[in-house]
């Protein structure tokens, strides 16, 4: 009976350092996806999403800034709800998808903000790469999936400038608004 009480202590006193050290989840590609919104005609917001997501996300719960995510984005997965919109969208007009067919990023650093993340990392959006900082609600759960895998939840919000990437440059403004907004839901499973 000592052994028992012994291991089960033992058990116990462990389980803080399987949290302590960094975890590899990868993103659940039924329930990811990148959400974008924009002006249009500045009476009007447009909305869309990519559906295909990629990400790995390292996660050191004991030391936040040893924590990563990088993610591909599938730019032919753009929806808006209006297939000639989406069309166009995959046009040079906008992401330019044949030449141009994945956006990406990377992060830089990691760090502890409130109840949250702030991470900042390089988007690679139509060749062109600039730094973003994306604030991060999470990690939510982790639960058990259906796939008997312990699953989080991440969801990042930032703002880019569509001119900055040169999305549309020949669209004023007025016409297709230059702030997009960006909402990341990210469902990763533990490897």
């Amino acid at each position: 009976m000592k052994r028992i009480a012994w291991f089960a202590g033992l058990l116990v006193l462990a389980a803080p350092l399987s949290f302590a050290q960094a975890t590899t989840w990868v993103s659940d590609q039924a329930h990811s996806e990148v959400d974008f919104s924009v002006s249009h005609l500045s009476i009007s917001t447009v909305h869309g999403r990519f559906g295909k997501v990629n990400a790995t996300v390292v996660y050191d719960q004991a030391n936040i800034a040893k924590s990563s995510v990088k993610a591909t984005i599938d730019i032919n997965s753009v929806q808006t709800g209006e297939e000639g919109r989406d069309k166009h969208l995959k046009t040079a007009d906008f992401f330019d998808a044949a030449s141009f067919p994945a956006a990406t990023f990377a992060s830089t650093s990691v760090a502890k903000s409130g109840n949250g993340l702030v991470v900042r990392g390089n988007l690679t959006l139509h060749g062109i790469t600039k730094p973003v900082t994306l604030t991060v609600e999470g990690p939510k759960g982790p639960v058990e999936g259906m796939d008997r895998k312990l699953h989080a939840g991440f969801e990042a919000t930032t703002t880019i400038s569509r001119t900055a990437f040169a999305l549309g440059a020949k669209f004023p403004a007025a016409m297709v608004g230059d702030e997009i907004k960006l909402t990341i839901e990210l469902d990763v499973a533990k490897q």
